[in-house]
């Protein structure tokens, strides 16, 4: 919540053979999308097949402000062709932009130069994103009052590792029956979250909503509902004696003078077992789920057969609505990535029958939970808000491998037209935040 400025270029390293692919970019001002590309999954005999969109917020104020989100895809990475990266990064802060592109870059070389990465993936990402936070802090970029979230999935064979520091989301679209159901594979890191709440008032952060901390509105009244209720006056994260930094996330990669009140960049990580029921999964920034539920997302995308379309359809449809509600809009970031070809064992099914399937549809404003221990034990919960709640726990060793498995269940605003493949969508740009 809360981009501002952003950028974007983009790298296409020349790859032949068995080289891997990495694909970073950044645009400044016009929407960007990737042609469709296809990678294998050689040990279990699928491909994956991705598109990706990213665009520039509208700022009506700062017309010449740049889209701070970013993403990376790395295919095939170590040379191992069944692993592979997804990543969106969503810059805030006057260098949001730097962060952003630091943070793409830095994560994935990490991982990638991790011998232990295949066998031991939740150890990999908990360290990579310690030691990038570290090399920000360090680097010639002032981050004190600035810095990126980052969402990020790691497929290794058939499993997704998902590892979010922020409110960017991950989603994975599952046939159950007739329907196809949306499930979140990270959940939003706000003060809106009672742990996340509990854990930055013992670092010492004040939690306040803007009317509050100016005064407007009682701050001894901590009670904000839920994002879905109160989300245009969220709670925010402040120091004892001051009116900064304000963010609306309770965890991020730089943010060095947030993270003395709790803002740390530690990863939230979940692991999912894919199956032949598995569709598809979405790894975007928060402009696409401030008001879009994770359902609506997978619905859009089940109504396209190009995955450039449903792209666009997204974006489009997450535009209009910012402006319905605001004279802005956020930056947008998108990742699509279809899997294809899955072998259909039988195993595996996703219809409630493995009593651990969970259904969250509900928009970035939620109340789910997932929590994880560094250390030895690694620990996952995860509850829906659906009628029949679902819940499941497990508690394994990360000194083995696999670590964990959890079964699926004053300026006109610009306006641009853009083609893509068979639809025509209308695309506004985004805007500022006061606060991030």
């Amino acid at each position: 919540m809360g981009c501002v400025n952003g950028k974007c270029c983009s790298r296409y390293p020349a790859s032949s053979g068995g080289d891997s692919r990495d694909y970073s970019l950044h645009a400044k001002h016009i929407l960007t999308q990737r042609s469709l590309e296809k990678v294998p999954v050689p040990s279990h005999n699928f491909y994956l097949e991705y598109s990706v969109l990213t665009q520039r917020g509208y700022y009506p104020d700062s017309p010449d402000k740049e889209n701070q989100d970013s993403f990376c895809i790395k295919t095939q990475i170590q040379g191992n062709p069944n692993i592979h990266f997804f990543g969106v990064f969503d810059g805030h802060g006057q260098f949001g932009t730097q962060c952003s592109n630091f943070v793409k870059d830095r994560l994935v070389e990490k991982l990638a130069d991790d011998p232990t990465l295949a066998e031991d993936p939740l150890r990999a990402f908990n360290s990579a994103f310690s030691d990038t936070n570290s090399e920000l802090h360090n680097s010639g970029i002032d981050d004190s009052m600035s810095g990126t979230t980052a969402i990020t999935v790691l497929v290794i064979g058939d499993t997704l590792f998902v590892a979010n520091v922020g409110d960017s989301r991950a989603v994975v679209a599952v046939k159950e029956g007739n329907s196809i159901v949306a499930q979140d594979m990270s959940l939003d890191q706000t003060p809106f979250r009672k742990d996340e709440y509990e854990r930055v008032k013992l670092a010492g952060a004040r939690v306040l909503s803007v009317d509050q901390v100016e005064g407007l509105k009682d701050p001894n009244i901590q009670a904000w509902g839920d994002e879905e209720s109160d989300g245009g006056d969220p709670p925010r994260l402040w120091v004892q004696n001051g009116m900064y930094p304000g963010t609306a996330f309770t965890r991020s990669v730089g943010d060095s003078t947030a993270e003395k009140i709790g803002v740390v960049a530690d990863p939230e990580i979940s692991v999912f077992q894919l199956s032949a029921n598995h569709l598809f999964f979405v790894v975007a920034s928060d402009g696409v789920f401030e008001f879009l539920s994770s359902q609506a997302v997978v619905n859009t995308v089940a109504r396209y057969t190009d995955p450039q379309d449903a792209c666009a359809a997204i974006a489009g449809e997450s535009y209009k609505i910012w402006l319905e509600h605001e004279n802005r809009t956020d930056d947008i970031t998108i990742i699509l990535v279809h899997i294809k070809g899955f072998p259909n064992s039988g195993a595996g099914t996703t219809d409630g029958s493995s009593g651990t399937s969970l259904r969250p549809t509900r928009s970035r404003r939620g109340n789910s939970e997932i929590s994880v221990a560094s250390g030895s034990e690694f620990y996952c919960s995860l509850r829906s808000e659906s009628s029949d709640l679902h819940s499941f726990q497990h508690v394994v060793s990360t000194n083995r491998s696999p670590a964990l498995v959890v079964p699926s269940p004053a300026h006109q605003m610009p306006l641009e037209l853009v083609g893509l493949s068979s639809c025509l969508v209308l695309l506004y740009g985004l805007s500022v935040y006061t606060y991030y």
